[in-house]
């Protein structure tokens, strides 16, 4: 159907607001119109759509199946109308949608997030995990939060603006019942050739090991770990709290579970080369700009990581 043999959007409007509420009575008082407005408009689209779309008594109407399907689709397609209009015309109204790495989302983002909703009960913040790769944008969000070699000229942001949170620093975490078996004092333990079946991996980020070794000069065991691999870092973390391996992690992601003791680090953190950015949507947006500021507050509170031990 073209667009312009459409029926009228309040024709359209009128039916939804009854068929959603079950009476239109009820969709009068909703639209600021009489029973009879809505009627008329109900009418007015059965006669474009030729088909009926209330069964039953005025008192009790009924969906018929046509009824049935255009209902839901026109309550979604007005609460977009509805969320579009709210941030053009307000922008400091609206949910804030951030998209984010899953692990930094369950192990660094939400259990700081009371503290913003506590400062700003009034804005949503909306979150979806992302496991793009480096450079990802918001470009189906607001705010995205992404990790960039630090090491490249990343360019120009596009179409939003970005700003650093912090370095990526990597290091071996295992449960403190492991480490008294294990022993790793210093870093040439790690070439130990007990140790690659103890050593976990993630999928997701097979080369964290060879990277760790590359920045830190000690050589590993083998050209590959051999320990279990998992799906996503925050099985791998819970693996090693739980003592079935070493994994190797940026300490953001364990600086809690070290702080907790329920990890230990016992040859420290290096630098990986990595950063760890926020890239938000252009325009003047106040409830962006109340959260990006929090974001950055957040990441500028990070405790130091411990640096690797002497060997």
């Amino acid at each position: 159907m073209s667009h312009h043999r459409l029926p009228p959007l309040s024709a359209l409007r009128a039916f939804e607001a009854a068929a959603r509420l079950g009476r239109m009575t009820a969709a009068a008082d909703e639209l600021s119109v009489t029973p009879g407005a809505v009627s008329r408009q109900v009418r007015q689209l059965e006669q474009h759509l030729g088909v009926a779309l209330f069964d039953g008594t005025k008192a009790r109407p009924t969906l018929t199946p046509a009824a049935r399907v255009l209902q839901p689709v026109l309550t979604t397609a007005f609460a977009h109308i509805a969320d579009a209009v709210r941030e053009v015309s307000d922008g400091s109204r609206g949910p804030v949608d951030v998209a984010c790495f899953s692990t930094l989302t369950v192990k660094w983002l939400i259990p700081r997030l009371f503290d913003f909703q506590a400062r700003h009960p009034g804005i949503e913040v909306r979150l979806r995990t992302t496991e793009a790769g480096t450079g990802a944008g918001p470009t189906h969000s607001d705010v995205a939060i992404t990790a960039e070699d630090s090491r490249e000229d990343q360019g120009a942001p596009g179409s939003g603006t970005t700003a650093r949170l912090f370095g990526e620093h990597l290091g071996p975490v295992l449960s403190p019942v492991l480490a008294e078996r294990v022993a790793l004092r210093e870093p040439a333990d790690m070439a130990s050739p007990a140790l690659p079946p103890l050593l976990l991996q993630t999928r997701t980020r097979r080369n964290a090991w060879a990277m760790w070794a590359a920045a830190t000069g000690v050589p590993l065991p083998t050209a590959a770990p051999t320990g279990p691999e998992f799906e996503h870092y925050y099985f791998t973390l819970e693996a090693a709290v739980r003592g079935l391996g070493v994994a190797v992690a940026p300490w953001h992601l364990v600086m809690d579970d070290v702080q907790g003791g329920r990890l230990v680090a016992p040859l420290g953190f290096v630098a990986s080369g990595f950063d760890y950015v926020l890239r938000r949507r252009a325009g003047a947006q106040p409830r962006l700009d109340v959260f990006c500021a929090w974001l950055q507050a957040q990441a500028s509170a990070n405790p130091i990581p411990p640096g690797p031990q002497a060997g």
